[in-house]
Protein backbone atom coordinates (compact mmCIF):
# COMPACT_ATOMS: atom_id res chain seq x y z
CA UNK A 1 0.00 0.00 0.00
CA UNK A 2 1.46 3.35 -1.01
CA UNK A 3 1.91 6.16 1.46
CA UNK A 4 3.58 9.59 1.24
CA UNK A 5 5.13 8.95 4.67
CA UNK A 6 8.22 7.05 3.48
CA UNK A 7 10.67 9.05 5.60
CA UNK A 8 11.65 8.64 9.22
CA UNK A 9 10.21 11.28 11.61
CA UNK A 10 12.63 13.96 12.73
CA UNK A 11 14.73 15.50 10.00
CA UNK A 12 18.34 16.46 10.88
CA UNK A 13 18.83 20.09 11.83
CA UNK A 14 20.81 20.84 8.69
CA UNK A 15 17.91 19.70 6.50
CA UNK A 16 15.59 22.42 7.79
CA UNK A 17 15.60 25.50 5.50
CA UNK A 18 16.50 28.79 7.19
CA UNK A 19 13.74 31.33 7.98
CA UNK A 20 12.72 33.30 4.92
CA UNK A 21 13.59 30.50 2.51
CA UNK A 22 10.73 29.69 0.07
CA UNK A 23 10.92 26.07 1.20
CA UNK A 24 10.79 26.90 4.92
CA UNK A 25 7.38 25.22 5.37
CA UNK A 26 8.48 21.99 3.70
CA UNK A 27 9.96 18.97 5.42
CA UNK A 28 11.19 15.51 4.39
CA UNK A 29 9.48 14.17 1.29
CA UNK A 30 8.39 17.71 0.33
CA UNK A 31 5.53 17.56 2.84
CA UNK A 32 4.29 20.72 4.48
CA UNK A 33 4.93 21.26 8.17
CA UNK A 34 1.70 21.84 10.07
CA UNK A 35 3.41 23.65 12.92
CA UNK A 36 5.46 26.81 13.31
CA UNK A 37 5.01 30.33 11.99
CA UNK A 38 2.85 29.52 8.96
CA UNK A 39 0.22 27.74 11.06
CA UNK A 40 0.32 30.41 13.75
CA UNK A 41 0.07 33.34 11.33
CA UNK A 42 -2.02 32.08 8.41
CA UNK A 43 -3.67 28.73 9.03
CA UNK A 44 -6.43 29.55 6.52
CA UNK A 45 -3.91 30.17 3.76
CA UNK A 46 -2.00 27.01 4.64
CA UNK A 47 -5.18 24.95 4.56
CA UNK A 48 -5.99 26.24 1.10
CA UNK A 49 -2.47 25.43 -0.16
CA UNK A 50 -2.85 21.88 1.11
CA UNK A 51 -6.33 21.57 -0.40
CA UNK A 52 -5.04 22.74 -3.79
CA UNK A 53 -2.11 20.30 -3.64
CA UNK A 54 -3.77 17.22 -2.19
CA UNK A 55 -7.55 17.61 -2.15
CA UNK A 56 -9.77 16.80 0.81
CA UNK A 57 -7.18 14.77 2.73
CA UNK A 58 -3.59 16.03 2.92
CA UNK A 59 -0.39 14.50 4.32
CA UNK A 60 1.31 16.87 6.77
CA UNK A 61 4.08 16.85 9.34
CA UNK A 62 3.50 17.58 13.02
CA UNK A 63 6.15 18.78 15.48
CA UNK A 64 9.37 16.84 15.03
CA UNK A 65 8.29 16.03 11.45
CA UNK A 66 5.98 13.28 12.66
CA UNK A 67 3.54 12.37 9.85
CA UNK A 68 -0.23 12.77 10.09
CA UNK A 69 -3.23 13.25 7.82
CA UNK A 70 -5.07 16.57 7.76
CA UNK A 71 -8.76 16.05 6.88
CA UNK A 72 -9.95 19.19 5.07
CA UNK A 73 -13.15 18.02 3.35
CA UNK A 74 -16.49 18.59 5.06
CA UNK A 75 -17.95 15.19 4.16
CA UNK A 76 -14.65 13.43 4.92
CA UNK A 77 -14.58 15.06 8.36
CA UNK A 78 -18.13 13.92 9.05
CA UNK A 79 -17.24 10.38 7.99
CA UNK A 80 -14.19 10.23 10.26
CA UNK A 81 -16.02 11.62 13.29
CA UNK A 82 -19.07 9.41 12.75
CA UNK A 83 -17.22 6.15 12.15
CA UNK A 84 -15.38 5.24 15.38
CA UNK A 85 -15.13 1.63 14.19
CA UNK A 86 -12.60 2.83 11.58
CA UNK A 87 -11.21 5.96 13.26
CA UNK A 88 -10.75 5.57 17.00
CA UNK A 89 -10.21 8.23 19.66
CA UNK A 90 -7.84 5.93 21.58
CA UNK A 91 -4.42 7.54 21.09
CA UNK A 92 -2.65 4.33 22.14
CA UNK A 93 -3.30 3.09 18.59
CA UNK A 94 -0.92 5.71 17.14
CA UNK A 95 1.90 3.90 15.35
CA UNK A 96 4.32 6.75 16.03
CA UNK A 97 3.67 6.32 19.74
CA UNK A 98 4.19 2.58 19.56
CA UNK A 99 7.50 2.80 17.69
CA UNK A 100 8.87 5.58 19.90
CA UNK A 101 8.75 8.37 17.28
CA UNK A 102 6.82 10.49 19.78
CA UNK A 103 7.02 10.42 23.55
CA UNK A 104 6.17 12.33 26.74
CA UNK A 105 8.47 15.19 25.73
CA UNK A 106 6.65 15.87 22.44
CA UNK A 107 5.02 19.34 22.30
CA UNK A 108 1.62 17.76 21.63
CA UNK A 109 1.92 15.21 24.46
CA UNK A 110 -0.61 17.04 26.69
CA UNK A 111 -3.14 16.61 23.89
CA UNK A 112 -2.55 13.02 22.80
CA UNK A 113 -1.44 11.36 26.05
CA UNK A 114 -4.12 8.81 26.91
CA UNK A 115 -6.33 9.58 29.90
CA UNK A 116 -9.31 7.65 31.34
CA UNK A 117 -11.84 10.15 30.05
CA UNK A 118 -14.57 9.92 27.41
CA UNK A 119 -12.63 11.81 24.72
CA UNK A 120 -10.11 8.96 24.54
CA UNK A 121 -12.71 6.19 24.77
CA UNK A 122 -14.88 4.28 22.32
CA UNK A 123 -17.76 1.85 22.73
CA UNK A 124 -19.22 0.97 26.12
CA UNK A 125 -16.66 2.96 28.12
CA UNK A 126 -17.38 6.08 26.09
CA UNK A 127 -21.14 5.59 26.45
CA UNK A 128 -20.90 5.23 30.23
CA UNK A 129 -18.71 8.29 30.75
CA UNK A 130 -20.33 10.43 28.08
CA UNK A 131 -23.78 9.46 29.38
CA UNK A 132 -22.90 10.85 32.80
CA UNK A 133 -21.86 14.16 31.22
CA UNK A 134 -24.93 14.56 29.00
CA UNK A 135 -27.38 13.41 31.68
CA UNK A 136 -25.92 15.90 34.15
CA UNK A 137 -26.03 18.72 31.61
CA UNK A 138 -29.65 17.83 30.92
CA UNK A 139 -30.48 18.67 34.54
CA UNK A 140 -29.29 22.28 34.27
CA UNK A 141 -31.90 25.02 34.63
CA UNK A 142 -31.44 26.79 31.32
CA UNK A 143 -33.45 29.87 32.24
CA UNK A 144 -31.66 30.29 35.54
CA UNK A 145 -28.24 30.05 33.91
CA UNK A 146 -29.15 32.62 31.25
CA UNK A 147 -30.21 35.00 34.03
CA UNK A 148 -26.85 34.52 35.74
CA UNK A 149 -25.00 35.04 32.44
CA UNK A 150 -26.77 38.38 31.99
CA UNK A 151 -25.95 39.40 35.56
CA UNK A 152 -22.29 38.36 35.25
CA UNK A 153 -21.98 40.20 31.92
CA UNK A 154 -23.26 43.45 33.36
CA UNK A 155 -20.99 43.07 36.39
CA UNK A 156 -17.98 42.83 34.08
CA UNK A 157 -19.11 45.82 32.01
CA UNK A 158 -19.47 47.82 35.22
CA UNK A 159 -15.75 47.37 35.80
CA UNK A 160 -14.80 49.43 32.73
CA UNK A 161 -17.88 51.34 31.50
CA UNK A 162 -16.83 54.58 33.23
CA UNK A 163 -13.39 54.62 31.58
CA UNK A 164 -14.42 54.77 27.93
CA UNK A 165 -11.78 52.20 26.96
CA UNK A 166 -11.32 48.48 27.55
CA UNK A 167 -9.72 45.31 26.27
CA UNK A 168 -12.60 42.99 25.47
CA UNK A 169 -10.39 39.90 25.58
CA UNK A 170 -8.81 40.28 29.03
CA UNK A 171 -11.64 42.22 30.69
CA UNK A 172 -14.69 40.42 29.31
CA UNK A 173 -14.26 37.40 27.03
CA UNK A 174 -11.74 35.60 29.25
CA UNK A 175 -13.75 36.12 32.44
CA UNK A 176 -17.42 35.56 31.57
CA UNK A 177 -17.15 31.85 30.67
CA UNK A 178 -15.23 31.09 33.87
CA UNK A 179 -17.78 32.90 36.02
CA UNK A 180 -20.60 30.90 34.44
CA UNK A 181 -18.84 27.53 34.58
CA UNK A 182 -17.91 28.03 38.24
CA UNK A 183 -21.59 28.68 38.98
CA UNK A 184 -22.71 25.60 37.04
CA UNK A 185 -20.10 23.41 38.71
CA UNK A 186 -21.15 24.60 42.15
CA UNK A 187 -17.98 26.51 43.07
CA UNK A 188 -18.73 30.24 42.52
CA UNK A 189 -16.37 31.08 45.39
CA UNK A 190 -13.44 29.67 43.39
CA UNK A 191 -13.81 32.20 40.56
CA UNK A 192 -10.92 34.66 40.55
CA UNK A 193 -8.16 36.00 38.29
CA UNK A 194 -5.84 33.15 39.21
CA UNK A 195 -8.27 30.48 38.01
CA UNK A 196 -8.87 32.40 34.77
CA UNK A 197 -5.15 32.72 34.05
CA UNK A 198 -4.45 29.10 35.01
CA UNK A 199 -7.12 27.86 32.60
CA UNK A 200 -5.65 29.93 29.76
CA UNK A 201 -2.05 29.05 30.57
CA UNK A 202 -2.44 25.28 30.82
CA UNK A 203 -3.50 25.00 27.16
CA UNK A 204 -0.62 27.07 25.74
CA UNK A 205 2.30 24.75 26.34
CA UNK A 206 4.18 27.30 28.43
CA UNK A 207 6.82 26.60 31.07
CA UNK A 208 4.17 27.19 33.74
CA UNK A 209 1.47 25.03 32.11
CA UNK A 210 2.12 22.09 34.45
CA UNK A 211 1.79 24.31 37.52
CA UNK A 212 -1.39 25.87 36.13
CA UNK A 213 -2.85 22.45 35.46
CA UNK A 214 -2.03 21.37 39.02
CA UNK A 215 -3.83 24.44 40.38
CA UNK A 216 -6.99 23.69 38.37
CA UNK A 217 -6.91 20.02 39.40
CA UNK A 218 -6.50 21.07 43.04
CA UNK A 219 -9.59 23.30 42.86
CA UNK A 220 -11.65 20.49 41.30
CA UNK A 221 -10.33 17.87 43.73
CA UNK A 222 -11.49 19.94 46.69
CA UNK A 223 -14.88 20.40 45.03
CA UNK A 224 -15.37 16.65 44.50
CA UNK A 225 -14.33 15.92 48.09
CA UNK A 226 -16.95 18.38 49.34
CA UNK A 227 -19.67 16.97 47.11
CA UNK A 228 -19.00 13.36 48.14
CA UNK A 229 -19.85 14.39 51.67
CA UNK A 230 -22.56 16.98 50.97
CA UNK A 231 -24.15 16.84 47.49
CA UNK A 232 -25.85 19.97 46.18
CA UNK A 233 -27.92 20.87 43.12
CA UNK A 234 -24.95 21.41 40.81
CA UNK A 235 -23.06 19.75 37.98
CA UNK A 236 -20.30 18.33 40.19
CA UNK A 237 -22.79 16.63 42.50
CA UNK A 238 -24.71 15.15 39.60
CA UNK A 239 -21.54 13.56 38.24
CA UNK A 240 -20.65 12.22 41.69
CA UNK A 241 -24.11 10.70 42.17
CA UNK A 242 -24.67 9.49 38.60
CA UNK A 243 -25.55 5.79 38.13
CA UNK A 244 -22.41 5.45 35.98
CA UNK A 245 -20.62 5.25 39.35
CA UNK A 246 -17.62 7.29 38.34
CA UNK A 247 -14.59 7.18 40.60
CA UNK A 248 -13.31 10.41 42.13
CA UNK A 249 -10.50 10.47 39.57
CA UNK A 250 -12.98 10.06 36.71
CA UNK A 251 -15.19 12.85 38.08
CA UNK A 252 -12.22 15.21 38.56
CA UNK A 253 -10.85 14.51 35.08
CA UNK A 254 -14.24 15.00 33.41
CA UNK A 255 -14.82 18.22 35.34
CA UNK A 256 -11.42 19.45 34.15
CA UNK A 257 -12.21 18.40 30.58
CA UNK A 258 -15.57 20.15 30.63
CA UNK A 259 -14.22 23.29 32.30
CA UNK A 260 -11.26 23.83 29.98
CA UNK A 261 -13.10 22.91 26.77
CA UNK A 262 -16.03 25.19 27.61
CA UNK A 263 -13.80 28.00 28.82
CA UNK A 264 -11.31 28.07 25.94
CA UNK A 265 -13.87 27.72 23.16
CA UNK A 266 -16.36 30.23 24.60
CA UNK A 267 -13.74 32.86 25.40
CA UNK A 268 -12.51 32.63 21.80
CA UNK A 269 -16.06 32.70 20.44
CA UNK A 270 -17.06 35.85 22.35
CA UNK A 271 -13.93 37.72 21.22
CA UNK A 272 -14.45 36.61 17.61
CA UNK A 273 -18.09 37.73 17.52
CA UNK A 274 -17.23 41.17 18.91
CA UNK A 275 -14.32 41.47 16.46
CA UNK A 276 -16.66 40.75 13.53
CA UNK A 277 -19.12 43.36 14.81
CA UNK A 278 -16.34 45.95 15.04
CA UNK A 279 -14.56 45.19 11.76
CA UNK A 280 -17.33 44.21 9.33
CA UNK A 281 -19.73 47.12 8.65
CA UNK A 282 -22.25 44.86 6.88
CA UNK A 283 -22.24 42.42 9.76
CA UNK A 284 -22.83 45.21 12.28
CA UNK A 285 -25.51 46.86 10.16
CA UNK A 286 -27.49 43.63 9.88
CA UNK A 287 -27.20 43.08 13.62
CA UNK A 288 -28.07 46.62 14.71
CA UNK A 289 -30.81 46.89 12.08
CA UNK A 290 -32.63 43.85 13.36
CA UNK A 291 -32.00 41.78 10.23
CA UNK A 292 -29.85 39.36 12.20
CA UNK A 293 -30.22 38.21 15.80
CA UNK A 294 -27.30 37.81 18.18
CA UNK A 295 -27.62 33.99 18.06
CA UNK A 296 -27.45 34.17 14.26
CA UNK A 297 -24.37 36.36 14.53
CA UNK A 298 -22.80 33.76 16.80
CA UNK A 299 -23.63 31.01 14.31
CA UNK A 300 -22.10 32.96 11.43
CA UNK A 301 -18.94 33.40 13.51
CA UNK A 302 -18.82 29.66 14.18
CA UNK A 303 -18.59 29.19 10.41
CA UNK A 304 -16.04 31.93 9.72
CA UNK A 305 -13.84 31.83 12.83
CA UNK A 306 -14.47 28.62 14.82
CA UNK A 307 -13.07 28.65 18.38
CA UNK A 308 -11.00 25.54 17.60
CA UNK A 309 -9.45 25.43 14.13
CA UNK A 310 -8.58 21.72 14.39
CA UNK A 311 -9.01 18.72 16.68
CA UNK A 312 -6.29 16.16 17.24
CA UNK A 313 -6.97 13.41 16.72
CA UNK A 314 -8.40 10.17 15.46
CA UNK A 315 -6.33 7.06 14.79
CA UNK A 316 -7.00 4.57 12.00
CA UNK A 317 -8.11 1.20 13.34
CA UNK A 318 -7.07 -0.58 10.14
CA UNK A 319 -5.95 0.06 6.57
CA UNK A 320 -8.58 2.04 4.69
CA UNK A 321 -9.12 4.77 2.09
CA UNK A 322 -10.30 8.32 2.65
CA UNK A 323 -10.51 11.12 0.12
CA UNK A 324 -8.61 9.04 -2.38
CA UNK A 325 -5.70 8.55 0.02
CA UNK A 326 -4.49 5.23 1.41
CA UNK A 327 -4.64 5.34 5.20
CA UNK A 328 -2.66 2.75 7.18
CA UNK A 329 -3.56 1.28 10.55
CA UNK A 330 -2.22 3.49 13.32
CA UNK A 331 -2.07 6.66 11.19
CA UNK A 332 -2.98 9.90 12.98
CA UNK A 333 -5.86 12.00 11.67
CA UNK A 334 -6.12 15.73 12.34
CA UNK A 335 -9.69 17.02 12.01
CA UNK A 336 -9.54 20.44 10.34
CA UNK A 337 -12.62 22.32 11.52
CA UNK A 338 -11.57 25.52 9.76
CA UNK A 339 -10.86 23.57 6.57
CA UNK A 340 -14.22 21.78 6.65
CA UNK A 341 -16.08 25.04 7.28
CA UNK A 342 -14.49 26.59 4.19
CA UNK A 343 -14.81 23.53 1.95
CA UNK A 344 -15.94 24.74 -1.52
CA UNK A 345 -18.28 21.75 -1.68
CA UNK A 346 -20.44 23.30 1.05
CA UNK A 347 -19.40 26.97 0.79
CA UNK A 348 -18.61 27.92 -2.80
CA UNK A 349 -18.98 31.58 -1.79
CA UNK A 350 -17.31 32.32 1.56
CA UNK A 351 -18.91 35.77 1.66
CA UNK A 352 -22.43 34.35 1.56
CA UNK A 353 -24.49 34.46 4.75
CA UNK A 354 -24.77 31.17 6.65
CA UNK A 355 -27.54 32.36 8.98
CA UNK A 356 -29.71 29.52 10.22
CA UNK A 357 -27.30 26.86 8.97
CA UNK A 358 -25.76 24.61 11.60
CA UNK A 359 -23.92 22.29 9.27
CA UNK A 360 -20.58 23.73 10.42
CA UNK A 361 -18.20 21.53 12.39
CA UNK A 362 -17.24 24.09 15.03
CA UNK A 363 -18.19 21.57 17.70
CA UNK A 364 -16.94 18.52 15.75
CA UNK A 365 -19.43 15.71 15.08
CA UNK A 366 -20.38 12.12 15.70
CA UNK A 367 -20.33 10.42 19.12
CA UNK A 368 -17.68 12.86 20.35
CA UNK A 369 -19.51 16.02 19.31
CA UNK A 370 -19.15 18.65 22.03
CA UNK A 371 -21.88 17.94 24.62
CA UNK A 372 -21.68 21.47 26.06
CA UNK A 373 -22.05 23.42 22.84
CA UNK A 374 -25.41 24.92 23.79
CA UNK A 375 -23.96 26.21 27.06
CA UNK A 376 -21.25 27.93 25.04
CA UNK A 377 -23.83 29.38 22.68
CA UNK A 378 -25.89 30.69 25.59
CA UNK A 379 -22.87 32.38 27.20
CA UNK A 380 -21.91 34.01 23.89
CA UNK A 381 -25.49 34.99 22.97
CA UNK A 382 -26.36 36.63 26.26
CA UNK A 383 -22.88 38.04 26.90
CA UNK A 384 -22.54 39.73 23.51
CA UNK A 385 -26.09 41.07 23.67
CA UNK A 386 -25.52 42.53 27.16
CA UNK A 387 -22.25 44.16 26.09
CA UNK A 388 -23.73 45.80 22.98
CA UNK A 389 -26.85 46.92 24.85
CA UNK A 390 -24.72 48.66 27.46
CA UNK A 391 -22.17 50.09 25.00
CA UNK A 392 -23.97 50.57 21.65
CA UNK A 393 -21.26 52.94 20.33
CA UNK A 394 -18.45 50.42 20.85
CA UNK A 395 -15.64 50.96 18.34
CA UNK A 396 -12.25 49.38 17.66
CA UNK A 397 -9.52 51.52 19.25
CA UNK A 398 -6.76 50.46 16.82
CA UNK A 399 -6.51 49.73 13.13
CA UNK A 400 -7.75 46.27 12.26
CA UNK A 401 -4.34 45.26 10.90
CA UNK A 402 -2.84 45.90 14.34
CA UNK A 403 -4.82 43.07 15.93
CA UNK A 404 -2.68 40.10 16.89
CA UNK A 405 -3.46 36.43 17.43
CA UNK A 406 -1.76 33.65 19.33
CA UNK A 407 -2.17 30.34 17.57
CA UNK A 408 -1.21 26.71 17.17
CA UNK A 409 -2.58 23.74 15.24
CA UNK A 410 -5.60 23.53 17.55
CA UNK A 411 -6.80 27.10 17.80
CA UNK A 412 -5.94 30.73 17.54
CA UNK A 413 -7.25 33.55 19.67
CA UNK A 414 -6.94 37.29 19.83
CA UNK A 415 -4.34 38.43 22.32
CA UNK A 416 -6.31 41.63 22.88
CA UNK A 417 -9.22 43.57 21.40
CA UNK A 418 -8.87 47.27 22.38
CA UNK A 419 -12.14 49.23 22.17
CA UNK A 420 -13.35 52.73 22.90
CA UNK A 421 -16.80 54.11 23.66
CA UNK A 422 -18.53 57.02 25.36
CA UNK A 423 -18.26 56.51 29.13
CA UNK A 424 -21.54 55.29 30.54
CA UNK A 425 -22.86 54.90 34.09
CA UNK A 426 -22.61 51.68 35.98
CA UNK A 427 -25.74 49.58 36.19
CA UNK A 428 -27.14 48.55 39.53
CA UNK A 429 -26.87 44.78 39.89
CA UNK A 430 -28.72 42.86 42.55
CA UNK A 431 -26.84 40.75 45.04
CA UNK A 432 -28.98 37.71 44.39
CA UNK A 433 -27.11 34.65 45.67
CA UNK A 434 -26.33 31.71 43.44
CA UNK A 435 -29.57 29.76 43.07
CA UNK A 436 -29.98 26.07 42.33
CA UNK A 437 -28.78 25.05 38.88
CA UNK A 438 -31.28 22.17 38.74
CA UNK A 439 -34.21 22.40 36.35
CA UNK A 440 -37.56 22.24 38.11
CA UNK A 441 -39.11 20.13 35.39
CA UNK A 442 -37.97 17.80 32.63
CA UNK A 443 -34.78 18.89 30.81
CA UNK A 444 -35.44 21.36 28.01
CA UNK A 445 -33.60 22.14 24.83
CA UNK A 446 -33.96 25.91 24.74
CA UNK A 447 -30.35 26.98 25.25
CA UNK A 448 -30.17 28.51 21.79
CA UNK A 449 -32.81 30.82 20.39
CA UNK A 450 -32.99 31.42 16.64
CA UNK A 451 -35.29 30.79 13.73
CA UNK A 452 -35.72 27.13 12.74
CA UNK A 453 -34.20 26.06 9.45
CA UNK A 454 -36.45 24.90 6.62
CA UNK A 455 -36.23 21.27 5.65
CA UNK A 456 -37.50 17.83 6.39
CA UNK A 457 -38.28 16.93 10.02
CA UNK A 458 -35.20 15.82 11.89
CA UNK A 459 -32.79 17.29 9.31
CA UNK A 460 -31.97 21.02 9.40
CA UNK A 461 -30.63 22.85 6.38
CA UNK A 462 -27.08 21.85 5.67
CA UNK A 463 -27.65 18.15 6.15
CA UNK A 464 -26.85 17.52 9.83
CA UNK A 465 -29.06 14.83 11.22
CA UNK A 466 -30.97 15.26 14.46
CA UNK A 467 -31.91 12.65 16.99
CA UNK A 468 -35.55 11.78 17.46
CA UNK A 469 -37.07 12.23 20.90
CA UNK A 470 -36.90 9.00 22.93
CA UNK A 471 -40.08 7.18 23.70
CA UNK A 472 -41.58 7.66 27.15
CA UNK A 473 -39.57 5.70 29.68
CA UNK A 474 -36.68 5.15 27.27
CA UNK A 475 -33.16 6.16 28.36
CA UNK A 476 -31.84 9.51 27.21
CA UNK A 477 -29.64 9.34 24.08
CA UNK A 478 -25.90 9.28 24.68
CA UNK A 479 -25.37 11.94 22.01
CA UNK A 480 -27.07 15.32 22.49
CA UNK A 481 -29.60 15.99 19.78
CA UNK A 482 -28.96 18.67 17.20
CA UNK A 483 -31.35 21.46 16.53
CA UNK A 484 -34.99 20.29 16.44
CA UNK A 485 -38.04 21.83 14.79
CA UNK A 486 -40.34 23.73 17.14
CA UNK A 487 -43.82 25.16 16.99
CA UNK A 488 -44.39 28.86 16.44
CA UNK A 489 -45.84 29.25 19.92
CA UNK A 490 -42.84 27.67 21.62
CA UNK A 491 -40.44 29.71 19.49
CA UNK A 492 -41.98 33.01 20.50
CA UNK A 493 -42.12 31.93 24.14
CA UNK A 494 -38.43 31.11 23.96
CA UNK A 495 -37.64 34.41 22.19
CA UNK A 496 -39.46 36.28 24.93
CA UNK A 497 -37.52 34.43 27.62
CA UNK A 498 -34.20 35.16 25.87
CA UNK A 499 -35.03 38.85 25.42
CA UNK A 500 -35.76 39.18 29.15
CA UNK A 501 -32.41 37.58 30.00
CA UNK A 502 -33.77 34.36 31.46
Amino acid sequence: MTTPFSHEPGAPAGAVPPPGCPAHGLGPGGLRRYYGAEVENDIVGLNEKLRAEHGSVAPVLLHGDVPAWLVLGHSENLYVTRTPSQFSRDSRRWRALQDGSVGPEHPLAPIFTYQPVCVFADGATHERQRGAITDSMGRIDTRGVRRHINRFSNRLVNDFCLKGTADIVSQFAEHLPMMVMCAIFGMPEEYDDRLVQAARDMTRGTETAVTSNAYVVGVLTRLVERRRGAPQSDFASWLVEHPARMSDIEVIEHLRLTLIAAYESTANLIANVIRMVLTDPRFRARLSGGHMTVPEAVEQTLWDEPPFSAVFGRWAVGDTELGGKQIKAGDAMLISIAGANSDPAVRPDLSASMEGNRAHLAFSGGPHECPGQDIGRAIADVGVDALLMRLPDLELAVDENELRWMGNIMSRHLTELPVQFAPSPQQEIDDEPMTSMAARSAPRNDWEISSPSPGAPGRPAGGQETAEAPAEGAPAPAIPEQRTQSTTGRLWQAVSSWWKGY
